[in-house]
């Protein structure tokens, strides 16, 4: 048997030889078979070119001695292009038909002159689309069809109604072929109608093609489920979709992976990841296999509903699979171990993404710097902002920010500086939070007027203020002793949000560096009313204005409210605090911790103890106070210094004449101070 097929133009292909110019002629055999392209080529290249002995080069420099050769060349390429375009985006050479001599006979009888399908299915396509220039209503579609009844078979009228593009003729072609002696119903040409419905987005006459294909007796099978789903999860019909996919699990029927990757795309859209979740464990369940698309879905669902630890065990599968991860996966895991904290995970995630070779996007990037950021390991952070300049990778605003901050932190202020006006020359000067990482930079060398300026100058570009930057503008009026301002300033900040404690501590330093008082005492009322979460700077700044007002009730009743909170364990101060005043008042300490318990007592927080005792009076608690500060390392200075201090104010005298004088070792205090 003997094997025809026509061949393309290619470089290798055999030239003639000009000592043997005539051909074999094939053998005379009937049964053989006829390998044809659904469009014959039409070009050849002539026997005028000269026999080239030497081999064929790509960089041919001398131009072909046949001057057509060009054209067909070009012709050549055009008529693959169409081929290409013709059978879809997929399709890399012509698609080859295998026919029989019978087949081969009647596809010359058709005369289609290369086509697919005979003229009379090219000829009722082309009448049916045409129809889309014509408004509706205004042609029936069986007088226009009237020339095709009875010519066209039942397949031929699918082919007819699969090439349509536009909805209303589908519609109108569908109803007339019902009404001829060779359609039969079928679940294939209801799937066709279902798919192009549901392609424009058709839902309800989608439902009532499939009601109707049910009533004709036509069980949906698979496919038709599945783009019934599609159709659903395209247009973002998610209940409708859930729905009928129930009504699928009941019939039993499993639809494709494809369809599955369709309804977990589209959930994923509408930010329902459970149910994404729910459809990956179905999938699992019934033993659909994923794809590298599904894999990725579902992992940054597990990410979004906060289980972690299901992403990564997914993340491995998907690897042991033989999927290899995209770029986008990379870089959500590693932004999630970076929100974490988990320095050593997220660095294992970039290594095995820089082992397969994966270029990282400006967002991995982002978030590997931030890391490096937090945890101060700045040299890294520069050698990774070096890496992504000789990969070209591009450096967007947020990545000049983060740049900012570090050299910041390291002390480069003019570095800083440079990289600011850079991003400025780039035309990339576009977010806050930008301006408000130069001004941190501005206000850490002591720059307030700087960091002032920037700001109004982010107020004169229409940029919105966020918290952050609100903070840094209570900073700059509060180092510059605007009090008018800096209450302005605090309004705003408390419009979005309870301001948070250190902004409580510049106000309250501002008023004591100014003697306002009075205000300070109302702020402190306020503070406390709102419940603010108090830190040890906080603590202090309310601790001094009490000592200096000799406001000891108050001192108390704060003491006593910070100290029922857990924050009372994370500093030294309060703890100390909190510890004397029980001691002095005799009264039970209902936790682990006491002053005894502490490596080092704050010496601080028992001189402004002891202050509020002498300035109230209270004779038995300053003693006590004093014995306490005596015990500790270090506190014999201080009270000597104390001592001193009550002394040059007239205060020492009453302690000392009272019953308490005993429990106080004097001779030791006067031997370490000859006052």
């Amino acid at each position: 048997m003997v094997s025809l097929k026509t061949h393309f133009l290619s470089p290798n292909s055999p030239q003639p030889n000009p000592k043997h110019p005539k051909t074999p002629k094939p053998p005379q055999n009937p049964n053989f078979t006829l390998l044809c392209s659904t469009t014959p080529d039409p070009w050849t290249l002539s026997d005028g070119n000269k026999h080239i002995s030497k081999p064929y080069k790509s960089h041919y420099k001398k131009p072909l001695s046949d001057d057509n050769a060009r054209r067909i060349i070009k012709a050549k390429a055009q008529y693959l292009s169409v081929l290409r375009r013709n059978q879809g985006s997929h399709a890399q050479t012509p698609k080859w038909i295998q026919r029989s001599p019978e087949q081969m006979v009647k596809y010359l009888e058709d005369e289609r002159d290369g086509h697919l399908y005979g003229k009379h299915v090219i000829a009722a396509i082309r009448i049916v689309r045409s129809l889309a220039t014509r408004v509706e209503g205004s042609y029936s579609m069986r007088e226009v069809m009237g020339s095709f009844v009875t010519k066209l078979t039942f397949r031929e009228m699918c082919v007819v109604l699969k090439e349509q593009k536009g909805w209303r003729q589908v519609r109108d072609f569908f109803d007339w072929m019902k009404l001829q002696l060779s359609y039969r119903p079928s679940v294939i040409v209801y799937t066709i109608v279902l798919r192009i419905y549901g392609q424009v987005g058709k839902i309800k006459l989608a439902e009532q093609t499939f009601l109707e294909m049910m009533e004709a007796g036509c069980e949906p099978d698979e496919v038709a489920c599945g783009t019934m789903l599609c159709a659903y999860a395209r247009w973002g019909r998610v209940k409708a979709m859930l729905s009928f996919y129930s009504a699928v699990r009941e019939r039993g029927i499993i639809p494709s992976v494809a369809v599955f990757n369709f309804m977990i795309s589209s959930l994923q859209k509408k930010s329902f990841h459970g149910k994404v979740v729910e459809l990956w464990n179905q999938m699992r369940d019934v033993g659909v296999g994923p794809t590298d698309f599904t894999f990725t879905i579902v992992i940054s669902s597990f990410v979004k509903e906060g289980h972690i630890e299901k992403a990564f065990e997914t993340f491995s599968e998907m690897k042991r699979s033989g999927f290899v991860p995209e770029e986008v996966t990379y870089s959500l895991l590693i932004s999630v171990c970076v929100k974490k904290g988990d320095h050593d995970d997220a660095l294992k995630v970039y290594e095995e993404m820089k082992f397969r070779r994966i270029v990282p996007s400006n967002y991995t990037c982002a978030s590997l710097l931030t890391l490096f950021y937090r945890n101060g390991d700045y040299p890294k952070a520069l050698s990774l902002f070096s890496e992504m300049e000789k990969k070209k990778i591009v450096v967007d605003e947020v990545i000049y920010g983060l740049l900012i901050r570090i050299y910041g932190k390291l002390g480069l202020y003019e570095d800083a500086q440079k990289v600011f006006e850079e991003i400025e020359n780039l035309g990339l000067l576009n977010d806050e939070k930008t301006y408000v990482a130069m001004a941190q930079v501005h206000l850490n060398m002591g720059h307030f007027e700087r960091a002032l300026s920037l700001m109004v100058l982010m107020r004169s570009r229409d940029i919105w203020l966020s918290r952050s930057a609100y903070i840094i503008l209570l900073q700059c009026h509060s180092m510059k002793e605007d009090v008018g301002s800096v209450e302005v300033t605090f309004q705003a900040l408390s419009k979005t949000g309870l301001p948070d404690a250190s902004s409580f501590k510049y106000m309250l330093n501002l008023y004591t560096r100014l003697n306002l008082l009075e205000k300070a005492k109302a702020f402190i009322v306020r503070m406390r009313k709102d419940q603010v979460q108090f830190d040890e700077e906080l603590f202090r700044a309310v601790m001094k204005i009490y000592c200096k007002e000799r406001m000891l009730k108050d001192a108390e009743e704060l003491i006593e409210e910070i100290g029922n909170t857990k924050f009372v364990k994370d500093s030294k101060f309060i703890q100390t605090f909190f510890m004397a005043m029980h001691k002095a008042s005799g009264r039970p300490v209902n936790d682990a911790l006491t002053l005894k318990s502490l490596e080092q007592p704050d010496t601080t927080a028992l001189e402004m103890l002891l202050t509020l005792y002498v300035a109230d009076g209270d004779l038995s608690k300053t003693v006590q106070t004093l014995k306490t500060m005596l015990q500790i390392s270090g506190g014999l200075a201080v009270a000597s210094q104390l001592i001193s201090k009550f002394t040059r104010e007239g205060k020492i005298l009453s302690i000392f004449l009272s019953s308490s004088y005993k429990a106080v070792d004097y001779n030791l205090l006067q031997k370490k101070d000859n006052s």
